[in-house]
């Protein structure tokens, strides 16, 4: 049973920084990519930002570029999403998942619950 468990979020200004933390278990974590996506209501989740299976590779969605940095510790099992120069438009519940590296397109269907973010003006 895999499980994965989104912490982090919370309620900051704008220009504010957050990091999210997502805890996997259940499967040998090292071997696969990660990502984070995020969802606003009436929209589809959206992929944010990967990493492959050591760390030595990212890439991110144009939208948080220069601003969001993913990386991984693998002896603790976690991913996590370093969010600088937070923006009104980053509002949105943040998932992590194992994805395809390249694609960025999710794999497994495996999902948490999720971490609010919000941004305020």
């Amino acid at each position: 049973q895999v499980q994965l468990v989104e912490s982090g979020g919370g309620l900051v200004q704008a220009g504010g920084s957050l990091r999210l933390s997502c805890a996997i278990s259940g499967r040998t974590f090292s071997t696969y990519a990660m990502g984070w996506f995020r969802q606003v209501p009436g929209k589809e989740r959206e992929f944010v930002a990967a990493i492959n299976w050591n760390g030595g590779s990212t890439h991110c969605a144009d939208s948080v570029k220069g601003r969001f940095t993913i990386s991984r510790d693998n002896a603790k099992n976690t991913v996590y999403l370093q969010m600088n120069s937070l923006e009104l438009e980053d509002t949105a519940v943040y998932y992590c998942s194992t994805v395809d590296f390249y694609s960025g397109r999710p794999e497994g269907g495996y999902w948490g619950q999720g971490t609010q973010v919000t941004v305020s003006s």
